[in-house]
Order: C-alpha cells, then structure tokens, then sequence
C-alpha cells in the first residue's frame, strides 16, 4: 500500500508560498518559512498537474526545470487545483478557506459545488470572503497582475481565490511569445511587483492521455521552453519561483472501483463530492458508511470520519463554521486506484487522476532561479 503524506501546513505546503514572498514584500506580518531568495519583484509560475516525482521520472524532458534549484512542497488536501490555488492565493490552508475540493457540499445552498461550473448566481466572494494574498500586498504597496486564461477573469473560482491582482487575458495559450511580453509588461511595472502565471496543458494531457504519454511528453518540454523562455526575457532582478498544484497519478481501467456496481456502498449516503482519488461522502451516519467502505476497499483506501480526518491534519487548522463543508466520510484512495460513479461520465474517460494523499500527488516542485 502507498505511503499516505500529510502536509506540514505553516512549514512547507502551498499555503506558505506567497506569506513567503510577502515577507520580502513588506507584507506586515509575513514571514518566510521557505526560505526563499530576496527579492523585490517576483514571478511565480504554476505549471498546472507538475508533481515533484514525475518531473524528476521524466527530467531529460525538461532539462531547465529539472537544472534548477530547488526541492519538494506539498500542496493541501485534497491534492486538487480549486483547493491549491486557493491555498496560494490566500495563504491559508483548506479548513481555514473553505475551498474543499475541486466538488463539495456548500451548505448555504444545500447542493455539492462544482468549482469549475460555477452558478451564475453564486458568488465567488460569499463562497470565500477572507483577504487573499494579493490583496495583502497591495495593501503593502506591491503592484499585482495575474496572467490566465481570458474566461477564468470573473469567474467565482478566480474571485474566490485569486481576486485583487490586474487580470491580464491570455487569448491563445500557444502564444508563449505574447504570454512571456505580458510577463514582462506585469514584472516591470513598479519598484515592488507580484506576478502569478498560470499554465495548464500539462494537466489536460496527464488528464487525457496518462502521464508519460507521448502527449503528456511534448506538453512538459512546452512547459520546460516556457519557462526557459520567460528567464531569457525577463531582468535579471526578477526572481523566478515555480510550483505546481498537485501531482497526478494513470489509474488503470481494472483499478476503477463503480459505485452503482456495488450494492449498499451508498446506503444513507446523502450527497457524494470530490473526486476519483479522494470522495468525500455527507452522510447523518458517518461511522457506519465509513466501516462500510473501509470493509469494500480494504488496503486500497484511507477511510476516515471528518473528525478523524481533522484530527490527523488532513485540511489543517478547521474553521468550525467551514467544516461542513468537507465530507462526512473521505474516501483517499491508494496505489493507483479511483471510485467513480456513473453519475458523473466524464470522470470516467480520465486517464490520470489525482486528489489523495500520496507522495505522487501531494509532492509539488518548489523551484527558484
């Protein structure tokens, strides 16, 4: 059975990176338990599904990445991109912001929030309405951008996680010569600045095809060139950090456990969330659903109660009034397998998965240059 890796929150985690520029920025307060280089222009680049384990299996394929300095974080649980970017972009750990899986129970409204779909009559600052970092640092004086997608500005994810930054769209992703310009435009633009970069084909391609794919492959030179690019263009004095948001392991079509296919897995279970390598289960019965699963899954799971799952770290320091909102029942799955549901077909065509709690996962690369 896999290792199953809890994060150090307040030592080594996602939640740390940008309290850690803060520091260098001025950010009352802030303190720098990463250690990172001092700056006063920073720009932190996130390579959407980059795990620390896969770009050390495949570093002939990114020779940059893999020749810079640097070592191994952890992102949050679950280790998912809706819950790390929120991490990043508020400097808080998963029970202290809410964002509970890439789907999860929102109590207010009483339905499971898919965060990538959000309702147009949801708002992304009630879902999450604590200060992000971005905001911290203008508050200290620092200039912030965000470059992304042009879809992802305004929506509730973005407002919930990243909101405060000047949003500088990205129309086509292939561009990378327009996305290193306004990498510069953004890292230029005063004394002190803040830039956070999105890149996110590695994760479609792990998602699709299966990391190690010839696909997956090609897009982690693309990242690789990217960043390579980026540090040829930009001044010298704007240091580079770069990160992802969770690792990713393949899930095998014969390790794929199908809810409907098991009679009474869902018994007394209410609303079922999260994703294929970590469930979260609402349920008025907890301990009995959780023996129950624990009894079908055996060694290929961790099983806990929400008590449980707090008490051992799992999301950090739990808000009370939040933790409604993590799963009565969570379900990490181990090894290479994933509990999906016909419900929800999509999941059903991925290759490479992610959410749990092992190394695979959870280990991120922290890297500076």
């Amino acid at each position: 059975m896999t290792q199953l890796l809890v994060p150090e929150y307040g030592q080594s985690t996602l939640a740390d990176l940008l309290p850690s520029i803060g520091a260098h920025l001025g950010v009352a307060g802030a303190g720098d338990s990463l250690g990172l280089p001092d700056a006063d222009r920073y720009l932190l680049v996130l390579i959407d599904g980059l795990g620390w384990h896969q770009l050390r299996d495949h570093a002939e394929h990114a020779p940059h990445l893999a020749g810079l300095a640097g070592r191994w974080i952890t992102s949050g649980v679950p280790s998912t991109t809706a819950t790390s970017i929120t991490s990043i972009g508020t400097g808080l750990p998963p029970g202290r912001h809410g964002i509970a899986g890439y789907s999860f129970w929102y109590p207010p409204a009483a339905m499971v929030l898919n965060t990538l779909r959000w309702p147009a009559d949801l708002s992304g600052l009630d879902v999450q309405p604590q200060l992000t970092y971005f905001e911290r640092l203008a508050g200290a004086g620092v200039r912030t951008a965000t470059i992304a997608p042009a879809h992802f500005a305004g929506s509730g994810l973005t407002t919930a996680a990243l909101r405060g930054p000047a949003f500088l769209p990205v129309t086509n992703e292939r561009d990378a010569a327009r996305r290193i310009e306004l990498a510069l435009r953004a890292s230029t633009a005063g004394e002190r600045t803040f830039t956070y970069f999105y890149e996110r084909q590695l994760d479609h391609a792990g998602h699709v095809h299966g990391l190690g794919s010839p696909e997956w492959l090609a897009e982690l030179a693309a990242a690789d060139a990217l960043v390579a690019g980026l540090r040829a263009t930009l001044p010298a004095d704007i240091r580079l950090v770069i990160t992802g948001d969770h690792g990713m392991v393949n899930v095998p079509p014969t390790h794929r456990v199908i809810v409907e296919d098991e009679p009474g897995l869902l018994e007394d279970v209410t609303a079922f969330a999260g994703e294929g390598r970590l469930r979260q289960l609402m349920t008025a019965r907890a301990e009995q659903v959780a023996a129950r699963w624990q009894d079908l899954l055996g060694e290929r799971a961790w099983v806990r109660t929400r008590p449980e799952a707090v008490a051992a770290g799992w999301f950090g320091e739990m808000q009370p009034r939040l933790a409604d909102r993590f799963g009565d029942v969570l379900v990490a799955l181990a090894d290479d397998w994933a509990v999906l549901s016909r419900t929800l077909p999509r999941e059903l065509d991925l290759v490479g998965m992610h959410g749990s709690l092992t190394p695979a996962e959870l280990a991120v690369p922290l890297l500076t240059e």
